[in-house]
């Protein structure tokens, strides 16, 4: 089960400009079955919304941010969330996302962020902390790296291989070592049980 949401769009029946709505429109329950479940539920709601900027990517973060929060009070390596973000603009909230960066930096998570289209993306480069330190507007580093730009045109001809390697290419070190600095063991996978929960 894969929870979908979107940012970017006018929702009915009010028109408003949502950063943060579940794809299926089901806040209690923005879970899809499978990938085939995320795309025809992004299929199901493309008709239905106008998509609108600004492209504001901080809520999607902290409202992810919010449930690996909760993950970190079990002590235990139970679950890792990873955040899959497809974009085809230029964020236009990048003090608040690089807010939200650093705090879910402590957070059993990663961020994963795909470029769509011919934007200028050259500022998506340093959400990616591969060229330094990625600090909050205060001053407050990362404490880790979270952080995986890929644009997707650089794969345009590449087989479909090439772009997973690439989109997922730093996710095993960032999971070893956020549980390496909490000193966490790994779980036997036997006695792994999803018990997470996505609400508003």
């Amino acid at each position: 089960m894969f929870p979908a949401f979107g940012f970017g769009a006018q929702i009915p029946p009010d028109s408003k400009v949502s950063h943060d709505f579940a794809v299926n429109f089901n806040e209690e329950n923005p879970e899809c079955a499978g990938i085939q479940g995320v795309v025809e539920a992004y299929q199901a709601c493309l008709p239905k919304l106008q998509l609108y900027g600004p492209t504001n990517i901080a809520p999607i973060i902290q409202k992810v941010a919010n449930t690996a929060s909760q993950e970190v009070h079990t002590k235990e390596a139970m679950q890792y969330f990873i955040l899959l973000i497809l974009t085809d603009g230029v964020i236009t909230d990048m003090a608040d996302t690089r807010e939200a960066i650093v705090q879910a930096s402590h957070l059993p998570m990663s961020v994963i962020i795909v470029g769509i289209g011919s934007a200028d993306f050259s500022d998506m480069q340093m959400l990616d902390g591969d060229d330094g330190i990625l600090r909050s507007p205060k001053g407050e580093p990362v404490l880790r790296d979270i952080v995986q730009f890929v644009p997707f045109r650089n794969f345009k001809h590449a087989s479909p291989a090439a772009l997973a390697k690439s989109v997922l290419a730093e996710v095993p070190n960032q999971v070893v070592d956020y549980y390496n600095s909490k000193g966490i063991k790994p779980k036997v996978p036997s006695h792994f049980q999803s018990s997470r929960q996505f609400g508003p």
